[in-house]
């Protein structure tokens, strides 16, 4: 069954739709201010129902609302807190002043090529360009499909910009000295907050929510191994909590040498002495990396460590440095690609390959004294 019919000085559509515990589900819409609009609404939504089996007839909805509909149906049911946080700032910072206030269906290929040149002309990274494009790309492959808002995505036609600036800028790791890393040490020396985030960086290359996340059941000082199995994530305002490691492969069990041994053990003992000082004062918690008081140090702490690093010492850092620093000495050294992906807990060898396919000038002074000593022999 299906009409139309007037009501004040506008006219709607219905009709009805598949039973659903034996009765007919009726759909009912504005079809405009004339019986023949209406009529036409009408005929066009039974012709999306026949080809679809659902009636897009508000297919008007904006981009705004759109990407309100699909956060909380897609972001928030299937992404982490993080990645959650990553895609609203996108949205609410860059998508919607753009895009906000027009039609989905308007949005053409060129808008959005257009909107992704700016962004490179106005100097955002590789990264952040590749942040706009796919949450452009998944929002808008998912109103084509389950979503039918709209018949084709346009961001299959957009390209990121090709410059060789980002090519410098993929090669152009954060990596330290070791006699930079002495003197982050002896600027945060044993008793600093940092000395224990800043050793086992440094040590195993683990991210920095990792570090912070860790706790002392995750440590075995006799069979010297550490484990990864959560991470510490900001919910904003001071607060946080513990979640899930970035990927599958993230959680990890990880073999430590006789350093980081020694700075752990030294901890444990500085902790216990610690609570005894401060009494009821303490913050009991289980985390290894604390301050003195038993407070656990948190990604936004390790902010301000880099700044100080930056602009006191004078070291081109962040906290992610020591992770590359890490992967970066291995490799000189000559360790096994596949055991330094395990290491880092890269989910396949192709991203540690990719990450840390650059050669170093130590690597390259090798590679020729490596070909010196064949020619000699000969």
């Amino acid at each position: 069954m299906a009409g139309v019919y007037k009501r004040g000085d506008q006219w709607y559509f219905y009709f009805n739709t598949g039973k659903v515990d034996g009765a007919y589900k009726k759909v009912c819409r504005k079809g405009g201010k004339t019986k023949v609009e209406a009529e036409k609404a009408l005929r066009k939504a039974l012709e999306e129902f026949e080809n679809t089996g659902v009636s897009k007839a508000d297919s008007n909805v904006s981009v705004s609302d759109y990407f309100d509909y699909w956060f909380k149906n897609y972001v928030e049911i299937n992404c982490k807190y993080n990645t959650q946080q990553d895609y609203r700032i996108v949205i609410e910072n860059h998508i919607k002043p753009a895009f906000g206030t027009y039609k989905l269906k308007a949005v053409t290929p060129g808008m959005l090529q257009d909107f992704i040149n700016k962004k490179y002309l106005n100097g955002f990274s590789r990264s952040s360009l590749s942040n706009f494009h796919g949450v452009l790309s998944g929002a808008l492959k998912a109103a084509v499909y389950p979503y039918q808002f709209i018949k084709e995505n346009p961001m299959q036609y957009v390209k990121l910009p090709k410059d060789n600036k980002y090519k410098k800028e993929e090669e152009d790791l954060k990596i330290i000295s070791l006699d930079d890393f002495n003197r982050i040490i002896e600027r945060f020396p044993f008793g600093s907050s940092f000395y224990v985030p800043l050793q086992i960086a440094f040590n195993t290359g683990l991210r920095a929510a990792e570090v912070c996340g860790l706790t002392w059941d995750c440590i075995d000082l006799d069979k010297k191994t550490l484990r990864v199995e959560k991470i510490l994530i900001s919910k904003g305002k001071g607060i946080y909590e513990f979640g899930t490691p970035k990927t599958k492969s993230s959680n990890r069990t990880i073999t430590i040498g006789k350093t980081l041994i020694s700075v752990l053990r030294k901890q444990k003992t500085y902790q216990n002495e610690n609570k005894l000082k401060y009494g009821e004062h303490y913050k009991k918690s289980d985390f290894v990396c604390t301050r003195e008081n038993g407070e656990n140090i948190t990604t936004d702490s390790l902010k301000y460590l880099s700044r100080v690093v930056n602009y006191e010492l004078g070291i081109d850092f962040n906290f992610h440095s020591l992770r590359h620093t890490h992967a970066t000495m291995l490799l000189e050294a000559g360790a096994n690609i596949k055991s330094i992906q395990k290491r880092l807990g890269h989910s396949n060898i192709a991203t540690t390959m990719n990450t840390y396919s650059h050669d170093t000038q130590k690597m390259k002074n090798d590679t020729v004294d490596i070909f010196e000593n064949i020619i000699a022999e000969k």
